[in-house]
């Protein structure tokens, strides 16, 4: 089983590399890595005491974020070695300084584990949520090395709990401590024996309570609203914009911010095109802008603060392979709705269960989700309530997880 598993690795590698030769993406992952243990050795001071932190992408980092800051804050004694395996998080976050070190996770074959391990020699390893790269904790079980795993959520039809899960199941034995999101992940280890787990809840709460608090002041964004409320749709894909833009046509009193999740001109021009009251990019939002109803969000790192002006969101991706970050909005106490593909996240099916959140398959349900929201602001005030409380009710992840390991 395990020669399966390094046949598939090599195979991954080499298909990467052929699409590579026409996707954006691929490219990027395999130029990342190009020349990545040079290029590490020349950079990491072989005396550094390391603790690497591994994320998959750009949520896995916001997740694993409050834990590096704290800590780079409470124990400078130690260099922080980031890894990422996608592009989508690594070229968006490569220059982030609460990191000292930051690449590509080599592709997990047994010499580049090996190689990877020699330089750094981390005396701390920590995943964040997922990501059970098999040879990789092999080595790391080997050399002893200190590791975790934090946020990690666990499903029935999880790999571990199969017939042909073994090698899974023996990659958990790496764990000093298992930090999980529920209950319901913790039983389901204790199945298999897992003793070593501790119910420790989600970063992704810590990390959007401080986001509110370090929200900007948005000039551009006070400006376009003026005295009108707010509705901002946040990572929406096609299928979102179009219900987005016709709510819009249809309540010509609200302002509407749409930030896609990929700024592909052609979308927005269509997003411009079928809008009744207008609509404007930020890139191009000119003083006069203003009196337009939609204002779309054609740039990166802006979305948080945006959130902090609104009083109604959507979160885009439901119709797609799953919901975008639901807790950005919730932390600003927003009403929040999004699509059908939201049952794998935690956080969705909870804050439907406590009422701050609606799912929705098509414009009919939207617009019943919104009227409501819009025409009673008694509604509105408790719906509101009850989602930054749910927020707030499920901080403190992070402080778990230093307390136990340091």
């Amino acid at each position: 089983m395990k020669c399966l598993y390094n046949i598939a690795m090599e195979c991954y590698g080499a298909g990467v590399a052929l699409a590579s030769l026409w996707n954006t993406k691929a490219r990027l992952w395999s130029a990342g890595r190009k020349d990545l243990f040079e290029r590490m050795r020349s950079s990491i001071d072989p005396n550094s005491r390391i603790i690497w932190i591994h994320v998959a992408s750009l949520g896995e980092f916001e997740q694993g974020r409050p834990i590096i800051e704290k800590i780079k804050a409470e124990k400078p004694e130690y260099k922080i070695l980031l890894t990422f395996f996608s592009p989508s998080g690594y070229e968006i976050r490569k220059n982030y300084t609460g990191a000292d070190y930051i690449f590509y996770l080599p592709l997990d074959t047994p010499k580049n584990a090996k190689q990877f391990l020699d330089i750094v020699n981390p005396e701390i390893a920590i995943f964040v949520k997922y990501e059970y790269w098999l040879n990789l904790l092999a080595q790391l079980r080997a050399r002893k090395v200190r590791t975790f795993i934090v946020s990690a959520i666990y499903r029935d039809k999880s790999i571990f709990f199969r017939s042909y899960g073994e090698m899974w199941r023996t990659a958990l034995d790496t764990f000093e401590t298992i930090f999980v999101q529920d209950n319901h992940s913790r039983t389901l280890l204790a199945k298999l024996g897992c003793d070593n787990v501790i119910v420790a809840g989600d970063t992704r709460f810590d990390r959007v309570a401080q986001i509110a608090a370090a929200a900007k002041r948005i000039d551009f964004v006070e400006q376009f609203k003026g005295d009108r409320r707010l509705f901002v749709a946040g990572s929406s894909w096609g299928e979102d914009e179009e219900l987005i833009v016709r709510l819009a046509n249809e309540n010509p009193t609200i302002k509407f911010v749409i930030a896609p999740h990929e700024m592909e001109d052609s979308r927005m021009a269509k997003i411009a095109q079928t809008a009744k009251y207008g609509a404007v990019r930020y890139t191009q939002y000119k003083a006069e802008d203003a009196d337009k109803q939609i204002l779309i969000l054609d740039t990166m790192g802006m979305l948080s603060s945006v959130y902090g002006y609104a009083n109604f969101s959507y979160i885009g991706g439901g119709f797609g392979v799953g919901i975008h970050n639901t807790l950005e909005a919730a932390t600003f106490g927003l009403p929040i709705s999004f699509g059908p593909n939201y049952k794998k996240f935690k956080e969705a099916r909870d804050m439907i269960t406590l009422g701050a959140a609606t799912s929705i398959s098509n414009y009919d349900e939207l617009n019943r989700w919104f009227t409501p929201l819009r025409d009673d602001i008694t509604h509105l005030a408790t719906v509101s309530q009850i989602s930054k409380e749910y927020t707030a009710k499920h901080q403190g992840a992070t402080e778990i997880f230093y307390k136990t390991v340091f």
